[in-house]
């Protein structure tokens, strides 16, 4: 049962963005105290607030296409993304991509021109662009830089061998051309379950059979791997942690993330 403070999943409210008040959609559930610098839910968004906030989404887009016009007829390599107000319209931000470094000056003017409101231009990267643009990613699914994610965090390719995927660039990268967000989300557990296991190329033996081989692949999720055996012992595909021990010139645990080395 929802309380006073309480906001149902998929209801608009106001909430203290990075740069001001703005309209949100709640994604999940909501906590009034925000993270402590933006986030904060002011008020549930009533009709003045959507009204508003609709007017200045069309104020933003006219003004963005027009930005186009004028960087086109200036030749200026840059690309705008977004331009977007606050809800109490003080202040329009201008969200850009460019490859070289820009005179924005001419810009600048122009949305003074325009509009009364404080004027901030901000360059973003491929993954800012894609949280604004919206696009689905390999899941079928809205990707989650649009949908819920507040800030990234930093993704390295070392996430991606810890959870023994393939590196293709295709199938690890985003709608923005980068690593998929959501290999950090059970990165720290995959980083947990690598621990139970031998390293990758190490030498083990079976307990019960007393063949020997090299590991030659990790499964983490079902604590087992598969080995190569050695004297026509063939290979042998997912035998559980349990079953092996190291042969006696190897040590069996690595540090957590070495096992794909």
């Amino acid at each position: 049962m929802l309380t006073e403070e309480a906001h149902a999943v998929g209801c608009r409210v106001v909430v203290q963005g990075k740069r001001g008040p703005e309209v949100a959609t709640v994604r999940g559930e909501a906590e009034p105290e925000g993270n402590g610098r933006y986030g904060m839910i002011l008020r549930a968004a009533g009709p003045a607030d959507l009204a508003d906030w609709q007017r200045l989404e069309r104020d933003g887009e006219d003004l963005k296409w027009l930005l186009r016009a004028r960087a086109r007829d200036r030749k200026l390599a840059v690309k705008v993304v977004a331009v977007e107000f606050t809800l109490d319209g003080a202040l329009v931000t201008v969200s850009y991509s460019a490859e070289e470094r820009l005179e924005l000056g001419p810009l600048i003017q122009d949305m003074r021109e325009q509009t009364r409101a404080r004027v901030n231009f901000v360059a973003i990267g491929p993954r800012e662009q894609a949280q604004i643009i919206g696009a689905l990613g390999a899941c079928g699914r809205e990707n989650c830089s649009s949908n819920h994610l507040q800030e990234f965090a930093p993704v390295s390719i070392r996430m991606a061998r810890d959870q023994q995927l393939p590196l293709n660039p295709e199938k690890l990268s985003g709608p923005c051309g980068r690593l998929l967000c959501c290999l950090q989300y059970e990165h720290t557990q995959y980083v947990e379950l690598l621990k139970e296991l031998p390293r990758k190329n190490a030498r083990v033996c079976h307990t019960e059979s007393g063949a020997c081989g090299k590991v030659v692949k990790l499964h983490p999720l079902s604590a087992s791997v598969d080995v190569l055996g050695e004297a026509g012992a063939g290979y042998m595909q997912g035998v559980p942690v349990s079953a092996l021990r190291p042969a006696k010139d190897t040590v069996q645990n690595g540090k957590p993330g070495s096992n794909n080395d």
